[in-house]
């Protein structure tokens, strides 16, 4: 399966030609159109995609852009290592990691959304990492690496998405090599209620209309919420993680809980629970 090329010519021709065949699940999104719910969110990422970075600062306040960088940090890598960034969108913890692995490194980010990889050749580039990240189109449910391919496998704001969560932590499992640590960003409720309450004014209300404002799309930032409501909390998402086959696994609840940043490993003997 092709990468990239390094200078970024005809991207969406490459990717295209690289896609992983989707893994659909009759599963619907409640609330929203009776479509294929992967079906449905390779359509709003690929129109909301030309605005997605200015939106997340906005919406965040800037705040993703730390909890990104503690993802990386999480993930300990070394120099010549090799990493995987699943659902990379337009691509900021991969070149994050592409910093952390250096020159004798590999860094591979990958998506199903083609136009969310489309900004990411050009931000490798500026940021001096090009030789570094490759991009491939693939599915999170059937990644397309050999078992034990990588140091660590990174995810963000992802898994609230994907059709089947513990299959696709069961795949971050697989290809990451033994003792090598799958690191999750992830949504996550507000324990206390007054900071809860606030936390759904502000997706309910502000959120759509921002988006719509920036990007046109004010019903791709009504499914924030939405997602969120139906994603598993902290302590589910553990042991879904725990059952796809990581061990040691944490987490961490930062922006007054309104964001969880979970932590497994691979067990460095099958069948064995490191702890």
């Amino acid at each position: 399966m092709a990468f990239y090329n390094k200078k970024g010519t005809n991207l969406k021709k490459d990717l295209t030609e690289t896609t992983v065949k989707h893994v659909i699940s009759a599963e619907k999104l409640p609330g929203f159109r009776q479509e294929n719910k992967a079906q449905y969110v390779n359509r709003m990422f690929t129109q909301i995609a030309p605005t997605y970075d200015r939106v997340n600062r906005l919406m965040t306040f800037g705040l993703d852009q730390g909890w990104r960088k503690t993802v990386v940090a999480e993930a300990r890598l070394k120099a010549g290592e090799r990493a995987l960034d699943v659902a990379t969108g337009t691509g900021d913890i991969a070149l994050a990691l592409a910093h952390q692995v250096g020159s004798r490194g590999k860094v591979v980010g990958s998506d199903f959304c083609l136009e969310m990889m489309l900004p990411g050749p050009a931000k490798a580039a500026k940021a001096g990492v090009g030789g570094i990240v490759q991009f491939m189109a693939a599915d999170a449910m059937r990644l397309p690496f050999a078992s034990n391919s990588f140091e660590a496998v990174t995810t963000g704001f992802a898994m609230r998405n994907v059709t089947d969560i513990e299959r696709a932590f069961s795949e971050m499992c697989r290809v990451v090599k033994p003792g090598g640590r799958v690191v999750c960003l992830e949504v996550a409720r507000p324990r206390w209620a007054i900071i809860r309450w606030g936390h759904q004014l502000y997706f309910n209300r502000i959120v759509p209309m921002l988006g719509r404002l920036i990007s046109g799309h004010g019903e791709a930032y009504t499914y924030l919420p939405e997602s969120a409501r139906n994603f598993p909390p902290p302590e589910e998402l553990k042991r879904i993680m725990e059952r796809a086959g990581l061990t040691q696994v944490s987490y961490r609840l930062y922006g007054l809980g309104a964001a969880a940043i979970h932590l497994g490993v691979k067990p460095s003997t099958p069948g064995r629970r490191d702890f």
